[in-house]
């Protein structure tokens, strides 16, 4: 007469359990990968932040004036750092449109990272 058997083997037991390490170190690795890319994209979001910031603080500068263009405030300067970020501003010296560029610079694991904004400005 034959027996029922129920449960597991010893080896299905040794099988699932590497199933499942092999799964959960994989987890674990994609949990430090998506954190760090979610810091990344935090710094850049800031700097970008930033960046626009300046380019709309020479803006007004460029047109409290009359005529237009001649403020103080409305030239090339930097470095400047906040929470991290560093940003030079560089605004073209003459004409009617004037081109300015801004360079925003923050830390990563990688090393520093620079991202630029353009824009132009009617005098």
């Amino acid at each position: 007469m034959k027996q029922a058997t129920k449960g597991f083997t010893i080896i299905e037991v040794l099988v699932a359990v590497i199933v499942l390490t092999v799964g959960v170190t994989a987890l674990v690795g994609t949990a430090g990968m998506a954190t760090r890319m979610v810091q990344r994209g935090k710094m850049s979001t800031r700097a970008s932040d930033l960046g626009a910031k300046r380019i709309e603080r020479l803006r007004l500068a460029a047109l409290s004036t009359t005529p237009r263009c001649t403020a103080a405030a409305f030239a090339s300067g930097g470095p400047s750092t906040y929470q991290n970020v560093t940003e030079t501003w560089n605004v073209a010296a003459a004409g009617s449109l004037r081109a300015v560029t801004v360079s925003v610079s923050y830390r990563t694991a990688q090393g520093t990272h620079t991202d630029v904004l353009t824009t132009q400005i009617r005098c």
